[in-house]
């Protein structure tokens, strides 16, 4: 029972940062009328404040990246994907003539 719970957890991770990044990047768009900003938000800020809370001093820095599971590197990427595609969807949307995008 704790594989198949083990292996359902990442595969949900995935899809809520993917999806919360969507939402978040889409409702920043939408009000800030900016492409990008939340691409650019997500891998200046975001992705630096987490790394930061978890860095620990007494490692050394391949140490500190090396604490990073494949499952942590995948809920980062899929918030990234998240954030692209919310750009991404926003100006498709201008070009098609919606001016409230």
């Amino acid at each position: 029972m704790n594989g198949v719970i083990g292996s359902i957890i990442p595969i949900i991770l995935f899809v809520l940062f993917f999806v919360m990044m969507f939402g978040i990047g889409f409702i920043l768009n939408m009000l800030m009328k900016t492409t990008w900003f939340p691409s650019y938000l997500f891998v200046i800020v975001i992705i630096p404040a987490v790394v930061i809370s978890y860095w620990k001093s007494d490692l050394s820095f391949a140490g500190n990246i090396e604490a990073y599971s494949l499952v942590d590197m995948s809920t980062a990427f899929a918030g990234l994907i998240g954030a692209i595609i919310s750009g991404t969807t926003i100006r498709m949307l201008r070009r098609s003539g919606f001016r409230m995008f």
